[in-house]
C-alpha cells in the first residue's frame, strides 16, 4: 500500500462523516452480520464460535496476509463470504453489524475506534489496547457513537468463576489479604536473523500505526507478541486472563494507585524484546495483587513447569480464613490448612461471544459480562507493568527487596523467581534483572504523577509519553 495522507485515509474509510452508515436497528428475529478481522489462532476460533451462534451470520473476513485469508475462507466453507486484506473495506460495508478484532495488539485500538465511528459494534481481543491512553480513547468512541463493545477476556463469562467471586465478596473467607496471579507457560527462542520483510503481503499495512522496521525474528506470525511495537509480552498475552479474573474476585474496578515491574529475558539469545521472566506488583488497597510470568521450565533442559498450590496458569486469592486456587475450569475454596471447602466448576467462558450478541440485541452495555471499561483496566495494568519494566535499570537482589518493602508477598514471589532462574542456570549477579520505578497514578485522569515517589518533571513526562503511545499517520486515533 502506498503511504496515504491522513485526508486520503479518512476519505477511504467509514471514519469519514459522509461515509458513516446509519446503525441498523436489530430485531429479535434478524440475523446479526459479523466480520472477523485477523485469522490467526484466535480468529479461527471465532470463526467456529460465532458461526455456531443461532441468529449470527459471518459475512466478511479480513487478514492482511492473503494466505491466511484464503485458509480462513476455506475453513468457513462459504465462497460467497466477502474477503479482503484491508480492514477498511470491512468498515465501508453496510452489511456488517459487528466487527470481531483478533489482530496483532497494535491494531486493536485503531480498528476498534474506526469501527465505532463506522456504526459497528465491536468484539475486541485482549489486551484491548496497546498503551494506557488508548483504552480511554476507545471508551470515548464507543460512548459517543452508542456502540456495544465486548472485551475478549472471556473468563468473566465463566459461571463457576462468577459464583466463586460472589462467594468471596460475601465474606465467606473473611477479609482479603492478597492476590497472586501466576502464568507459567514454557516458550522457547523465537530465533534471530538478518533484517527482512515478508514479500507476500502489504507489510506497510501490517505495521500500520507502528513504526515500519524490518523483522529480525524467524516468523512473521504469533511471535509479534514478544516485540514491543506490535505486542505486550506474556503479561498481556496470557497473564491478563488470570489477572482479570482475580480482579473480578477482589472487586477492584480501577487501576492501582501504584505499580512496579521487574524481570528480564533470560536463557534465550533471540530477537525477542519482552521479558520471559516478569513480576508486576500492584499496590491495591486493602489487598495487593502480584502477577508473575514465567516462560522458562522448572529447570534447564526440562519441559515441566513449576506450580504454586497446584496452580500453573491461574491465581490464588488469599483471605483471612482460607483461599481460592484455580482458574480454567473453575477451582476450589480451601481453609488455611489446605482442606477443600467447596468446588466451583467452570466452563472457560464458552458463552462469552453469545453474551456479546445478546447485548447487541438489547442495546444495553450493562448486559455485557466484559464491557470495554473492564477490558481497559485489565489491559492498563499490563501496560503499567511493562512501562515500569521498560523504564528500569539493572538491579541487585538487595535493590529489588528494598524497593518491595511493605508488600511481603512481592518479596516472597521474587525469592521464588530467583530460585527458579538459578534452576535454569541464570545467575542474576552476572545477568542482572531490570527493575523499574514505582509508578504512581492520578486515577481520575489516568496519568502518572510520580516515579519512585518523586515528581521528577523529566522522568514523569517521559513515563506519560510512553503511556500515551505513538502512531504513524494516517493511523493516529489520538487526533480523532
Amino acid at each position: 500500500m502506498n503511504t496515504l495522507s491522513r485526508r486520503d485515509f479518512l476519505k477511504t474509510t467509514a471514519w469519514a462523516g459522509a461515509c458513516l452508515a446509519t446503525p441498523r436497528v436489530l430485531g429479535a428475529n434478524e440475523d446479526i452480520r459479523v466480520a472477523i478481522v485477523g485469522l490467526g489462532n484466535k480468529g479461527k476460533s471465532h470463526l467456529r464460535v460465532f458461526g455456531n451462534i443461532v441468529g449470527v451470520r459471518i459475512v466478511a473476513l479480513c487478514d492482511v496476509d492473503p494466505q491466511r485469508l484464503a485458509r480462513g475462507k476455506d475453513k468457513l466453507g462459504q465462497s460467497e463470504v466477502f474477503g479482503t486484506t484491508d480492514f477498511r473495506e470491512i468498515l465501508d460495508r453496510k452489511d456488517v453489524d459487528a466487527v470481531v478484532i483478533a489482530t496483532c495488539n497494535h491494531w486493536h485500538g485503531p480498528i476498534a475506534v474506526l469501527a465505532c465511528e463506522a456504526g459497528k459494534d465491536v468484539y475486541v481481543e485482549k489486551p484491548i489496547s496497546h498503551n494506557l491512553r488508548e483504552g480511554s480513547l476507545m471508551i470515548r468512541a464507543a460512548e459517543k457513537h452508542g456502540r456495544i463493545v465486548q472485551s475478549g477476556t472471556q473468563y468473566r463469562s465463566d459461571p463457576g468463576l462468577r459464583e466463586a467471586a460472589e462467594y468471596i465478596q460475601q465474606g465467606n473467607l473473611g477479609k482479603m489479604l492478597y492476590g497472586y496471579v501466576l502464568w507459567y507457560e514454557h516458550r522457547g527462542s523465537i530465533g534471530r536473523k538478518d533484517p527482512w520483510e515478508p514479500d507476500w503481503l502489504d507489510y506497510d499495512l501490517y505495521c500500520g500505526p507502528a513504526e515500519r522496521k524490518p523483522l529480525t525474528r524467524d516468523k512473521l506470525h504469533y511471535d509479534w507478541h514478544w516485540i514491543w511495537s506490535t505486542g505486550d509480552g506474556d503479561l498481556a498475552n496470557s497473564g491478563i486472563h488470570a489477572f482479570d479474573a482475580c480482579r473480578m474476585f477482589a472487586g477492584y474496578d480501577t487501576l492501582p494507585v501504584r505499580s512496579l515491574g521487574l524481570g528480564g529475558r533470560f536463557g534465550v539469545a533471540d530477537a525477542g524484546e519482552t521479558p520471559n521472566s516478569q513480576i508486576t506488583v500492584l499496590d491495591y488497597k486493602p489487598a495487593p495483587i502480584v502477577i508473575e510470568n514465567r516462560n522458562l521450565p522448572a529447570e534447564k533442559g526440562r519441559d515441566r513447569m513449576d506450580h504454586y498450590l497446584g496452580v500453573r496458569e491461574g491465581f490464588v486469592l488469599k483471605c483471612e480464613n482460607g483461599y481460592f486456587a484455580g482458574f480454567r475450569g473453575g477451582g476450589w475454596m480451601y481453609d488455611n490448612d489446605g482442606k477443600k471447602i467447596q468446588q466451583f466448576k467452570g466452563d472457560g467462558g464458552g458463552s462469552h461471544q453469545a453474551n456479546f450478541i445478546e447485548a447487541m440485541r438489547s442495546r444495553r452495555s450493562e448486559d455485557l459480562n466484559a464491557p470495554l471499561a473492564e477490558g481497559h483496566v485489565s489491559s492498563g495494568v499490563c501496560h503499567l507493568g511493562n512501562l515500569s519494566f521498560r523504564m528500569g535499570t539493572e538491579a541487585t537482589e538487595d535493590d529489588v527487596l528494598q524497593k518491595m518493602e511493605g508488600i511481603d508477598l512481592s518479596q516472597e514471589v521474587f525469592r521464588r523467581m530467583r530460585s527458579h532462574l538459578a534452576a535454569n542456570e541464570v545467575d542474576i549477579e552476572k545477568t542482572p534483572l531490570r527493575q523499574g520505578p514505582w509508578l504512581t497514578l492520578d486515577l481520575k485522569r489516568e496519568t502518572i504523577t510520580h516515579c519512585d515517589g518523586r515528581e521528577d518533571g523529566a522522568l514523569v513526562e517521559h513515563a506519560n509519553r510512553l503511556a500515551a503511545g505513538s502512531y504513524r499517520d494516517p493511523f493516529d486515533i489520538s487526533k480523532g
